[in-house]
């Protein structure tokens, strides 16, 4: 398949700029097998569409206020996007500059920190921070949130808590996992009281999630690699639902990516490394039964996730259906419950 088969038409004006004034005021999209219809629900519906026995996964990664401001040596202005912390004092980022910084070259932070380019990671920079403060201190320090590209506004006051999942608890990511943004208490407690289970993974999610596919055809594009922990609780919990007839439902395409990468003869095992799984249409995805998820990017790795989930037509039909009744797009919009190709819901 070509990355142009995962395109899609998207008025502007439905990318959902700002969150809503409560968390668990989304409109939810349910996606049942076919021939089963559309069902345009409310996040608040997701009790009564589980069942007692069922096992929600979070990811519980905390975003970092990973965007840096500063001066090369030859005085043009850079922003720096901490992709990964490699170290006390090392990381890898990105960098935006009118000309790309040299490997031994000098970056000046707005605050004073001295920043060295040791040199070049693929499309990341190798940077090492002066000083005696950790880069993860700086960065809570100095930092200011990275709202993805297609959110057109500086990051606001309330973007600081909106931005994070309320069981944020692993600093690492520089994206948010954002199927997690419409869970609050109250969502969450009426779901306990539903019989609803709980689990989590950790797997912080990478600038590269933002870039876009160079490659035309699938099966040349090279995947960006991201840190995960998926734990032996979790598995014992996934082992415990699965013996007990419930299903398990991936809150996010991270958790899904997250638990396809710890799969071990087809049994979720615990894992923590770096994972470059692709998944698009042709790979099943046998680790869960059901999803929660946002609408994604047309032509994104992560559209072509749940392609390969809930089938390529169907959910691009989904989408069709979401622009028609209005659903808001992407980080902060509405969110899908996603159900597989030829299962049972």
């Amino acid at each position: 398949m070509k990355k142009s088969d995962f395109n899609y038409a998207l008025p502007p004006e439905l990318i959902a700029q700002e969150p809503l004034p409560e968390r668990s005021a989304s409109r939810l999209l349910v996606l049942p097998p076919a021939p089963e219809p559309f069902g345009d629900r409310s996040i608040r519906d997701l009790p009564d569409l589980l069942a007692p026995g069922d096992l929600l996964v979070f990811n519980d990664t905390r975003v970092l206020p990973a965007r840096l401001f500063g001066t090369k040596d030859t005085g043009g202005r850079v922003e720096l996007l901490i992709e990964r912390l490699l170290g006390t004092h090392e990381a890898r980022a990105q960098i935006g500059a009118s000309k790309s910084p040299k490997p031994g070259s000098r970056i000046d932070l707005d605050d004073g920190t001295p920043v060295t380019v040791l040199g070049r990671d693929g499309e990341f920079y190798l940077l090492r921070f002066g000083g005696s403060e950790s880069v993860e201190k700086l960065l809570l320090r100095a930092g200011r949130l990275p709202l993805p590209p297609y959110i057109r506004r500086e990051p606001g006051r309330d973007d600081a808590e909106r931005y994070q999942t309320v069981f944020a608890r692993e600093l690492g990511a520089v994206a948010a996992p954002t199927a997690g943004l419409h869970f609050d208490d109250a969502l969450l407690a009426a779901l306990r009281d539903r019989g609803v289970e709980f689990g989590t993974v950790t797997l912080h999610v990478g600038a590269g999630t933002f870039q876009a596919m160079r490659a035309e055809r699938l099966d040349e594009h090279v995947m960006h690699s991201e840190w995960l922990n998926v734990g032996a609780r979790l598995c014992e919990q996934i082992a415990a639902t699965r013996s007990r007839g419930g299903r398990v439902i991936a809150v996010g395409t991270t958790v899904v990516r997250a638990l396809e990468s710890s799969l071990r003869d087809g049994i979720v095992q615990p894992f923590a490394g770096e994972t470059r799984l692709f998944i698009f249409p042709g790979r099943r995805v046998r680790s869960v039964d059901a999803m929660v998820t946002n609408f994604h990017l047309p032509e994104s790795t992560l559209l072509m996730l749940v392609c390969a989930f809930a089938g390529h037509e169907r959910t691009l039909a989904a989408y069709a259906h979401a622009v028609r009744q209005r659903y808001r797009f992407f980080s902060y919009g509405d969110a899908m419950l996603v159900f597989p190709e030829g299962r049972d819901s």
